[in-house]
Order: structure tokens, then sequence, then C-alpha cells
């Protein structure tokens, strides 16, 4: 206004001054004239353009010479006064008396950083119809379109939250009308699926759409297409979705195999064996709790079998199907959920009434693998029920009685101890041999002696046999000769002839006991001549038993 009041005092002046002048003085009336023309065409230049920069939006507000508003209407249309809904692009701009009739206002492009998307809300326009929170969405060939205030306001666009979004980068958006807040994209990262809850209706038509399996006791829910309220059949694969979460709740499945573990949560019981040196065994008690980890999806599962309380731990590798997701958001809302309201109770109830049947020691005999896939068919359908599928069930580790252990552990102990013992008794029996190998290698000489000695007393044991053989026939025969004999001499003779034999063998043997004959023999007969030749010496004194022991015997002279 400052420079349209100096624009008029210039044309004032020019008008004005000159008629002061005289009028022979021409020249210098037509040169105030031409300055003063000059300097109010200056002034009204000033106010006629506008330099936007190129980062920057001209907002404009007209201030005067323009109809009012309409009551409600925020954004000016069509000349009238207030903030007006077309921009000024950046770059040079003139329009006569531009910042005298309208508030010119730089402001900076919208920017909207990867990663993000603009949220819109805008300040004027038709108002919501009933039942909607959130304006209709704009189709997409005219989405740019929309961007334009004039365009958004004459086309049907809605005051307030808008549905359509603003992907990442530059916009050059009307700030009167659009307020933008940057909110982060949807990321649904590999190995994981997004299902949609949708709070808005985008068709006309509300369609449901088909649950994808049907079970017996399966959880009721509906499902729907693409584009209506409710959960959407087709999850969103991985990617980043620029979606209104304002409009749009996405649940996050995991489709990766998952492990949960059922463990810990009771007191483990043992009974040791011992083995003394004397070979007895020995049993002692103990305990020892155990606890849950952080990553048990629940405690151990305590089953009645026999009469005996036995905590069982397993294993159960589940997995949620894409096309399963939508249905287990809509029945029970997270897997977290499905896990603890529906599955896990499942599979307890199943392992205890599979259990109650069986044998305690079926846990861990060969029965063990059959319990088992009993257990894994019967929970397979009612995971199935809340759209989890159960791939695999296993038996960890189960908490059998110690007493219904011990008496075979003490069996097999024993046996063990008696293999023991015989391998040991096989150990000394090999070592002793090996032993009396080596002594009897040490001591070969004096045992080759010895068998040649045994060697030869057999030899002359056969010898003396032999020769004792010989005697007795030889002196069978001299009997026989000697008791013919004594048939034919008496048996007087016969003996006396049998010591003069002994003693002949003993002259001869001895001739040292041979005397020369120096005693002449007076008598005759018998064996006194023998006697007297051989000497009178004491080797036939009292052999002579023929003869009384007061026989005469004359010495003969030399």
């Amino acid at each position: 206004m400052f420079w349209i009041f100096l624009a008029v005092l210039s044309v004032l002046i020019g008008s004005i001054v000159p008629i002061l002048i005289p009028k022979e003085k021409k020249q210098e009336r037509m040169l105030i004239r031409v300055i003063s023309f000059m300097a109010a065409l200056f002034f009204v230049i000033s106010t006629s353009y506008v330099i936007i920069d190129s980062n920057k939006v001209g907002h404009m507000k007209r201030i005067y010479f323009g109809k009012p508003m309409e009551s409600g209407q925020v954004i000016a249309l069509d000349g009238q006064k207030g903030p007006q809904a077309t921009l000024l692009p950046p770059g040079f701009k003139f329009q006569l008396f531009l910042n005298v009739i309208y508030d010119v206002e730089e402001k900076p492009v919208t920017i909207i950083k990867e990663g993000f998307y603009g949220f819109i809300s805008a300040n004027d326009g038709a108002p919501l119809e009933k039942g909607q929170y959130l304006a209709a969405e704009w189709p997409k060939s005219k989405f740019t379109q929309m961007q334009d205030a004039s365009f958004f306001l004459k086309n049907g666009g809605q005051k307030g939250p808008q549905l359509s979004v603003l992907k990442p980068g530059n916009y050059r958006l009307n700030t009167y009308l659009f307020n933008i807040k940057m909110h982060k994209a949807t990321d649904i990262k590999a190995g994981f699926v997004g299902v949609v809850k949708s709070n808005v209706q985008e068709t006309d038509k509300f369609e449901l759409a088909e649950v994808p399996h049907e079970l017996k006791g399966a959880l009721s829910v509906p499902l729907v297409k693409k584009g209506s309220a409710g959960v959407w059949n087709e999850p969103l694969p991985p990617g980043r979705y620029y979606l209104n979460l304002i409009a749009y709740n996405v649940t996050g499945i995991d489709t990766k195999v998952q492990t949960w573990n059922y463990k810990g949560g009771y007191i483990r019981r043992y009974i040791d064996l011992h083995v003394t040196q004397e070979g007895q065994i020995v049993q002692k008690e103990r305990s020892e709790k155990v606890g849950m980890s952080a990553d048990s999806a629940d405690s151990a599962i305590f089953t009645r079998m026999e009469g005996w309380l036995v905590p069982q731990e397993l294993r159960v590798q589940v997995q949620v199907e894409p096309t399963d997701a939508p249905f287990l958001v809509a029945s029970v809302g997270t897997m977290d959920s499905a896990e603890d309201k529906v599955v896990t109770p499942s599979i307890r109830s199943v392992v205890r009434n599979i259990c109650a049947a069986e044998k305690v020691l079926s846990l861990i005999d060969e029965n063990r693998v059959e319990v088992e896939d009993r257990i894994e068919m019967a929970v397979i359908p009612e995971g199935k029920k809340a759209g989890i599928t159960i791939k695999d069930v296993r038996l960890v580790d189960s908490m059998v009685p110690p007493e219904l252990l011990v008496v075979r552990q003490r069996e097999q102990l024993a046996d063990q101890l008696e293999e023991t013992f015989k391998k040991e008794k096989d150990a000394q029996d090999q070592r002793i041999s090996a032993e009396k190998s080596r002594a009897t290698a040490d001591q070969q000489p004096e045992l080759v002696a010895a068998e040649i000695r045994v060697e030869v007393a057999k030899k002359n044991k056969q010898a003396a046999q032999l020769q004792g053989e010989g005697e007795k026939l030889k002196l069978t025969e001299i009997a026989e000769g000697q008791k013919a004999q004594v048939q034919v001499l008496g048996q007087d003779r016969v003996m006396q002839l049998a010591v003069l034999e002994k003693i002949l063998q003993a002259a001869v043997a001895n001739p040292d006991i041979v005397k020369v004959p120096r005693v002449l023999v007076s008598e005759s007969g018998g064996l006194e001549g023998a006697a007297a030749i051989l000497g009178a010496s004491n080797l036939v004194q009292g052999v002579i038993t023929g003869k009384p022991e007061g026989a005469e015997v004359k010495k003969k002279p030399e």
C-alpha cells in the first residue's frame, strides 16, 4: 500500500507542479512531468511482480477488490477474498498491483521422505457422508489433479482426512487447503505376509470371500474380498506398502516353520546306582528343579499314567500357510493368541488323553514312536481349526518315575559287572598263560635235560624189567635144575653145591681171598678138601654145615 501511495503522490506532483512553473519554461515543466511519471511507473511496477524460489511455492491471500467467501468456506475461489486456491509457481510472476491486492507468502515444497507416506487432511471441501470418517479415495488417474486445490474443490473433494496418501517425493501443495503429516510405510519382511483389516468400504458392493478350509469345530469367521470392509482374504506378500494406517490395520504373520517347546516347570527325581569295591550295588536318590526357559511355549505336560504323574516334554513344529494367515487373524488375531488360546490347550488335552491309555514305560521303549504318531495325527486337525499347520510332534524327555527304572538299571548293571568279571578272569588267565610260557621258555634247557632224563629212566626201567624177567627165567630154570639135583643128590648135597658155587664166584670177583694151600686135610669126604684149598679163613667159617664144627685139620709141614 505504501508503494501505491508513492505512485499516486508522483502522479500528483507531475500534475500540479508544472502548473506552478511559468509557461515560458516549457522544458522544466516537461522534465518534471516525465520524472513524476517515471517515479509513479516505478512504484506501480514495484507492487506488481514477485520472484518465487525453485524450492518454494507462492501462496496468496486476497485482501482487496474481491467478493467475500461463503459461510464455512476456507479457500477462496474465483476472485473471492481470502486464501486463494491458486498457487504461484517458481520464477518471475507479474500481475498489476499483485503485491497490493494479495499478500504473497512463500512456503517450502512438501517433501515425503523414503520409507514414509504423507497423510492428507483437507481444510475445505464437501462434507463427509454419513458413516464416513475418511474421504473417498481418489482414482489413480486423477490423483495428480487432486493435488490442485481448485480442481479438488470444484470436483467433489471432501473436507477432512483423506483415504489417498502421498508416496515419497516432492509436492507443490496448497498448504492453506492441505495439512500433511508423515507416517512410516508398512514393511513386510521376507518370511512374513501382511493380513489387511480394512476399516473402509472402497467399492460400492460388499463381497464376502470363501474360507480356505472347513473343518468340524473350526472357528467361524467372515473374510472379505479386497476393497470391502473387513479382513481381506488375500494377504500382502513381502514388500513395502504405502497404506493409510488410519484406514487399514496390517498384521504381520510369520510364515516360516517355528518350533514350540513345552518343557520345564517340574521337579526331576533321580535314583543313582553305585558299585562298591566289594562289587555291591548301592542306590541313592536325589532331585532337581527344572525351570521354564525363555524360549519355551509353555511348561511340560503332566500326564497321569498307571497312577504315576509323569511330566512329558514336547517339541512341536508349526507353520502358518500364507493362504491361512487371514483366517488366523480373523479368528484369533495373532500367532501368539492362536498358540495360547487354541493350539496349546488342544495339544495338552490330546497328550493327556493318549498317554492315559498307555503304560509308563511305553514312553521310553519301542512303542514311543507309535505314541508320537498318534499324538501328531490327533493335534493336526486341532491346529488347522485356527489356521495353523502342525508339521511335526516329537516327545522329548519323559520324566518316568525312577522307581520304575531302577530295577532295569540294576539288572543291566549286574549284567555288565558279570561281563566285566568274566573279561577280567579271561585277562588274568591270559596273563598267567603268558607268564607260564615265558617261564617255560626261560627254563627250556633244564626242561630238555629233564625230558632226556625221563626218557633215560624209562629206558632203564624197561632194561631192568627185561633183566628182571631174564633173571626170573634164569632162576626158574635154576630152581628146576636144583629140584632135579635134590631128587638125585639129596637136599643137603644140593645146598652144599650152591654154597660152593657162591664161594667160587666170590673168589673170582676177589682173587685176594684165595691163599696157597698150606694145610693138610686128614680126612676125606665132603667139602672139607675144597675149603682147605681156599684156606682156613673166616670166609668159609661156618659155611660148611655138613661136618661137625670140631673137625680136625692138620697142618702140612712146609
